[in-house]
């Protein structure tokens, strides 16, 4: 399509006029398989349920499908692109497909472009793995489009009474203004897991003791030093860190005039190895472009507090040799100079310690807690770009950047709503996938899809250590050996609590096997395989706890999952 045919169209879509969808006129619609949740593996779940013949109906939230994938997270991390297959793989060549029309370039030619990401080394492969947000919410428009599908935007669940059940079973969900949908199997394609909860399944908050499940990488991560476990190196707090000596109290090197903002009160982080209710930070995976005629300067928050930065002042003050060259900022390149600018270093884009409410909160309160991360950031940015007391060469390079005119909503100065909600609610099933499983120490023998990225924690809190100095606490950087499955009974709830229920998001995991999983093309294929056994419990009239395992494998394979590969053995 040209470029102002793109854009009338995503204006569509931002308006909610889908002519190629089924639409909603009544109050209580009934169908298949009801999704909650428009993220990817709400989308990819909604496509398989139409392509297996059932009636779907895909309900999200906000104004806007695709979460993270459409929400600023262009730069896949994926750890081994073949494991990826399926619509996710399906989802990765349209990209491709996307940017090999001429039209789809407007702020670069596509020779200029050079990817830094998955596909750096290989331009001439079927799949693209780098894209605009823009580009992936056209082409998930699209599949959906080809599909015979019910979406339906902006409308949230009633998280207090609008799970009806019984028997174990859900009969239909409510919305808050009203409208119901009754369903044969749903599906909670959330981050947060708002329906597996409101239906009474359990679930996890928060990090593990290691001794729960006989790990070495859970609970408190404070020791900054190097451990090695077999094969694996984990960090433990390292990266992502302070220099030496930042002071944490707001007059320097007096307790007694309290600590700068967002240190936790009291100093100490825990015991190491136990485990807590704190999670991993949140931030907005920025959209960046550099091109004059495409870009909106970073500005300054009407609610912005010099005071929330000192630790980033006072970090360039102390910090020496390379450390203070660097840009607190990892600014990947997307097409059409853009980039997908994420967290790095010690003080950045993660707001640490900021989102303890969030998975629990009502909407009312999880609002205050996008804006308050929004502001944060909007305000990081602009003292980043131009604050006398940053280094003038960060300032410089820093300046010359800011957010797009031609993504996300047209009132938002280039911000999305999409919050990188990177670890909310975990349910708790008869089987919980562990570090064990990610270092294949333990395999499962009813995969549903695999993962492939390294066990990844951001960090969970800031404090003062024994020699009163600032540090951040909870990143974890430790390598799989090599793909691993990912069970079917990690996606379902248990049977007692609910019988036709998937989740393929918020999936039965300790923090730091989910640190591995929670990856936007692993939740594509589990998204696919949840509606497949939901389509195979329907035809069978099987709880989802009782389907012919052997029947899912073969359906899954047909459709191209990837549920195996060859393991070269280390010796």
């Amino acid at each position: 399509m040209i470029f102002k045919e793109k854009i009338a169209y995503l204006l569509a879509c931002l308006t909610f006029i889908n002519p190629n969808l089924s639409s909603i006129s009544g109050k209580d619609r009934t169908y298949d398989v009801v999704i909650y949740g428009g993220t990817s593996a709400g989308i990819a779940s909604a496509i398989q349920v139409s392509r297996m013949g059932k009636s779907v109906i895909l309900i999200e939230p906000t104004r806007r499908i695709g979460g993270l994938t459409t929400g600023g997270l262009g730069q896949t991390d994926i750890g081994n692109k073949q494991v990826v297959g399926g619509i996710a793989r399906e989802f990765y060549r349209n990209i491709r497909q996307y940017y090999d029309h001429p039209d789809n370039w407007k702020w670069q030619k596509k020779e200029e472009y050079m990817d830094s990401g998955q596909t750096r080394t290989e331009r001439d492969e079927e799949a693209m793995w780098t894209f605009e947000p823009s580009a992936a919410l056209s082409v998930y428009q699209k599949m959906l489009n080809d599909e015979k599908i019910t979406l339906v935007h902006s409308q949230r669940l009633n998280r207090k009474t609008g799970v009806k059940k019984q028997n174990d079973r859900i009969l239909s969900i409510e919305m808050e203004d009203g409208s119901k949908y009754t369903g044969k199997m749903f599906i909670d394609a959330t981050y947060e897991g708002d329906l597996m909860a409101t239906a009474g399944v359990s679930y996890s908050i928060g990090r593990e003791a290691n001794e729960t499940y006989g790990e070495t990488l859970n609970g408190v991560q404070a020791n900054r030093i190097n451990n090695t476990l077999s094969w694996t190196v984990s960090t433990n707090g390292y990266n992502h860190n302070f220099s030496d000596g930042v002071d944490p109290y707001i007059v320097k090197g007096d307790p007694t005039s309290g600590l700068l903002p967002y240190i936790t009160e009291g100093g100490r982080p825990g015991i190491d190895g136990h485990g807590d209710r704190k999670i991993q930070a949140y931030c907005f995976r920025m959209t960046l472009t550099d091109h004059p005629e495409n870009k909106i300067p970073f500005q300054k928050p009407d609610n912005y507090n010099e005071l929330n930065y000192e630790l980033l002042f006072r970090n360039y003050e102390v910090a020496g040799g390379s450390e203070a060259n660097q840009i607190p900022w990892i600014n990947s390149p997307m097409p059409n100079r853009k980039t997908d600018t994420n967290n790095r270093r010690g003080f950045s884009t993660d707001f640490i310690g900021q989102n303890y409410a969030y998975p629990k909160a009502d909407y009312e309160e999880r609002e205050k807690i996008i804006q308050a991360h929004r502001d944060y950031q909007q305000g990081l940015m602009w003292t980043l770009a131009f604050h006398p007391r940053i280094p003038p060469h960060i300032r410089n390079e820093v300046s010359k950047w800011g957010t797009c005119k031609d993504e996300y909503e047209k009132d938002s100065n280039g911000w999305q709503q999409q919050l990188y909600i990177r670890e909310a609610r975990r349910m708790k099933s008869d089987y919980v996938m562990t570090q064990k499983n990610c270092e294949r120490i333990e395999i499962v023998d009813d995969p549903v899809g695999m993962g492939a990225y390294g066990m990844d924690s951001h960090h969970v809190q800031r404090y003062v250590d024994a020699n009163g100095f600032v540090q951040n606490e909870g990143n974890v950087e430790a390598p799989v050996s090599a793909p691993y499955p990912i069970s079917y009974r990690s996606i379902v709830p248990k049977r007692s609590e609910c019988r036709n229920l998937l989740v393929p998001v918020c999936v039965s995991s300790t923090h730091i096997a989910f640190g591995s999983i929670r990856m936007e093309p692993v939740f594509m294929v589990l998204g696919q395989s949840a509606a497949t056994a939901a389509c195979q419990a329907i035809d069978s009239g099987k709880a989802v706890q009782d389907i012919d395992y052997a029947l899912l494998r073969e359906q899954l394979l047909k459709d191209k999952q990837v549920l195996e590969v060859t393991i070269q053995e280390k010796r």
